[in-house]
C-alpha cells in the first residue's frame, strides 16, 4: 500500500434520524467526543493516505474542526466536501474530491466509529482489480417473515454480515458509480454498486468493534466500550417469566425438553437463558435484553439460549468484561429438573464460552401462578470481573 495512491472516503454525511439526537449522527457525542472523531481517529492511527470527509451540509465548519483536531500534521493530506442527498450523491461527491494519483479507494462509514486501525489496513492491503469487504458470519438463527406470520428459515451458513471500509481500485469504482447514478439506481453499499456494475468482491473478515451506531442501543453499547472497565466486580441480577403454552417441545436452561408444554415468548420462552442474559447486560451497564433481543429484532423469532448468550457474552468482552460465575433458579412444578441438572450447566456453560454456571429448581410448594402449573418464573445472579 503506497500513501500516494490510496485514499479513505468517510461518509459522515448522514441525518440520524433512527438516533434521534435532533442532530448530524457523526456529530453526537460519545465520550466527550463525537462519533466522527472516533472514526478518524481509527482512520488516522492507519497507514497514511489521503483522507476525505463528506459532511452534512451546513455542517462543513464543524466537520473540518474534528478533521483538523484529528489529523495533526497530516491535516494537509485531508479534505471535506459537502454530502449530498443520498449515500451514493455522498459518496460520488467524495470520488469528485480525490487526487490524481489515486489508485486504490475506500469507502468507510463515520457510524462504525470504533473500526479497528488494523481493518481498515487490512482492506487497503487487499485491494486488487475486485473489491474487498469486511464481513462478520452470521451467528443468529434467520427467518423469513411476511408481517407477524414466520414463512421460512433462512441458511445462515451462506450469509455474512457486511462492515466497512470497502475497497476498491478507483477506475473501476468511478465506472460503476457513473453507471449507477445515469441510471437512478440505488444500491445499500458500495460493494452491491460494484457487483451490479460487473466488478468482483471479495471478503475479509471484519470486526465485532466495527459495528454500525444507527439506534440508541448501539450508541450505549459504544459508549460502554469507551468507558473503562471499572476495578472491582460487578453484579447483575436478571427475572424472566413465561406462560405455558404454544407448540412444539420446551426449551428451558439451553436443552430441549421433549414431550414437555412448551413456554410462549419471542423467541423459544427460554426463560432461563433470558435471564441470565439479563442479568450479564445489568452488571455491565449494557441496558436489558428488550433493547438487543426484543419484538423489534425479528430476527431473534425462535432463536435458542446459545444465540442469545453468545451474543451477550461478546458484548461483556467487547465492554472489557469477564463473566465470573452465573448463578440461576427457577420456580415451576415441571420440567423435573434434577436428571438434567448437569447437561443443562454444562449447555449454558458452553454458550457463554465456558463461565462458571449452576442452575437450581424449587416447586414454590405448589403456591402462586409456578406452582399451578401456569408458567416458570426464573431469577438469575451474574458477576462480571474486568479484564487485566
Amino acid at each position: 500500500m503506497t500513501a500516494s495512491t490510496t485514499a479513505i472516503i468517510v461518509v459522515a454525511a448522514g441525518s440520524g434520524t433512527r438516533l434521534g439526537a435532533g442532530i448530524p449522527k457523526a456529530l453526537v457525542d460519545l465520550d466527550g467526543r463525537s462519533v466522527l472523531r472516533h472514526a478518524l481517529d481509527g482512520v488516522f492511527a492507519a497507514a497514511p493516505m489521503q483522507v476525505i470527509v463528506v459532511a452534512p451540509a451546513g455542517h462543513e465548519q464543524n466537520v473540518l474542526a474534528e478533521v483538523v483536531d484529528a489529523a495533526g500534521d497530516r491535516a494537509p493530506s485531508a479534505r471535506v466536501v459537502t454530502g449530498g442527498a443520498t449515500r451514493q450523491l455522498s459518496v460520488a461527491a467524495g470520488l469528485a474530491a480525490l487526487d490524481a494519483g489515486i489508485r486504490t479507494v475506500l469507502v468507510h462509514d463515520a457510524a462504525r466509529a470504533l473500526t479497528p486501525p488494523a481493518q481498515i489496513d487490512a482492506v487497503a492491503d487487499a485491494v486488487t482489480d475486485a473489491g474487498i469487504l469486511p464481513v462478520l458470519p452470521v451467528v443468529d438463527t434467520l427467518k423469513r417473515v411476511d408481517g407477524d406470520a414466520v414463512v421460512a428459515a433462512v441458511d445462515r451458513s451462506v450469509l455474512a454480515a457486511a462492515q466497512t471500509p470497502q475497497g476498491f481500485p478507483r477506475q473501476a469504482l468511478d465506472a460503476a458509480y457513473a453507471r449507477a447514478l445515469a441510471a437512478a439506481d440505488e444500491h445499500t453499499d458500495d460493494a452491491a454498486l460494484f457487483a451490479a456494475a460487473g466488478g468482483e468482491v471479495r471478503s475479509i473478515p471484519g470486526s465485532e468493534r466495527a459495528f454500525k451506531i444507527t439506534t440508541p442501543a448501539d450508541l450505549q453499547r459504544a459508549r460502554t466500550l469507551l468507558a473503562p472497565a471499572p476495578g472491582v466486580p460487578r453484579i447483575g441480577i436478571g427475572t424472566d417469566v413465561h406462560a405455558f403454552g404454544g407448540e412444539g417441545n420446551l426449551w428451558l436452561a439451553g436443552l430441549e425438553w421433549p414431550g414437555e408444554q412448551p413456554l410462549s415468548g419471542h423467541s423459544d420462552g427460554d426463560a432461563v437463558a433470558h435471564a441470565i442474559v439479563d442479568a450479564l447486560l445489568g452488571a455491565a451497564g449494557l441496558g436489558d435484553i428488550g433493547a438487543h433481543f426484543g419484538t423489534a429484532h425479528p430476527e431473534y423469532a425462535d432463536a435458542h439460549a446459545p444465540v442469545f448468550l453468545g451474543r451477550t457474552a461478546r458484548m461483556l468482552a467487547d465492554a472489557g468484561f469477564t463473566i465470573g460465575n452465573v448463578s440461576v433458579q427457577f420456580q415451576g412444578n415441571r420440567p423435573r429438573f434434577s436428571a438434567r441438572r448437569v447437561e443443562a450447566e454444562l449447555a449454558l456453560s458452553q454458550a457463554l464460552g465456558g463461565a462458571s454456571v449452576s442452575v437450581s429448581a424449587t416447586t414454590t410448594d405448589g403456591l402462586g401462578f409456578p406452582g399451578r402449573g401456569e408458567g416458570i418464573a426464573v431469577t438469575a445472579v451474574a458477576l462480571l470481573l474486568p479484564q487485566g
